[in-house]
């Protein structure tokens, strides 16, 4: 057995998977827990807190394998993606398309632990958004709005398994998640405009075009609006609203990296969104803890 091979392939899959840079996983992973603490009142279940940190996890690293074969030919052009795995030519289309049918497997057996049917049900779609949003650049003018709701369907999900129901606040949160998502991944699209615009996807910061600053803080400002509702309508306290305060502060300094458009500017001010999903989910916490 070739242990040099076998080590040296499981580096490109964690590499392919992004396991290795983990800002995606915790931008998925805190509307999540927004929802899972909210749907149980603070009180969440351990298995349902378990399953759904583990089901982040794995979907997002098979979203990051769909989204690098959907775009095999076209990250060739890009220098900050021309050498990812299956782009190189390191890691093969088949072997993709085999690693990302098993991280499906594996998200679907833990949904199938919790035992609760509309989870199950809601798992369908949450697969099908996670496929098929690379696809979505090719036509779709803000294919962040579409990422959006495929890293929020883990907010419903969340509802479901706890509820065994997806009451309207749930939709709420998931539509706080879109804007948030319009709003991160624009300065992230923000550093590979030029690169984009000559491969032809399409992004939202193509779409706003000199507008794309003040698009990222209107969706920022919507974001913190809908989030405010649904905290009047869940009668939250203080310490809910104080983290949407943190988070306001925290998008307003985004606002001073971006709107020079310089690329390693927006780039941090992506990878800071981190912070504000952290924020949230401290508020809701400390709200829920000293009730």
């Amino acid at each position: 057995m070739n242990w040099h091979r076998i080590t040296e392939k499981f580096d490109l899959y964690i590499k392919l998977t992004r396991l290795d840079k983990p800002i995606g996983i915790l931008l998925l992973l805190w509307p999540t827990l927004w929802a899972v603490w909210l749907s149980a009142a603070g009180r969440p279940e351990l298995a349902v807190v378990v399953v759904f940190v583990l089901g982040t996890v794995l979907m997002r690293s098979a979203g990051c394998v769909i989204n690098d074969y959907a775009d095999r030919d076209f990250d060739k052009h890009v220098e900050r993606t021309k050498e990812r795995p299956l782009t190189a030519g390191r890691v093969t289309s088949r072997e993709a398309l085999a690693l990302f049918a098993v991280l499906c497997l594996l998200s679907f057996a833990l949904v199938l632990a919790l035992g609760k049917p509309l989870v199950i049900a809601l798992s369908v779609p949450a697969v099908f958004l996670a496929a098929s949003y690379p696809f979505t650049k090719r036509f779709f003018a803000i294919p962040q709005a579409y990422l959006g709701i495929a890293f929020g369907f883990g907010i419903p999900m969340a509802y479901a398994a706890h509820l065994d129901s997806v009451p309207a606040v749930a939709w709420w949160l998931l539509l706080a998640n879109v804007f948030w998502a319009v709003a991160y991944d624009t300065e992230y699209a923000m550093v590979d405009r030029n690169d984009d615009l000559k491969i032809g996807i399409k992004t939202s910061a193509i779409t706003f075009g000199r507008f794309d600053v003040l698009a990222v803080m209107l969706c920022y400002a919507a974001t913190l609006a809908i989030l405010a509702g649904v905290g009047m309508h869940l009668q939250l306290g203080f310490a809910y609203y104080a983290g949407l305060v943190v988070s306001a502060g925290i998008m307003g300094l985004h606002y001073t990296w971006i709107r020079g458009r310089e690329r390693m500017a927006c780039f941090k001010a992506f990878l800071h969104n981190n912070y504000v999903g952290m924020a949230l989910f401290a508020g809701i916490v400390l709200d829920r803890l000293f009730r």
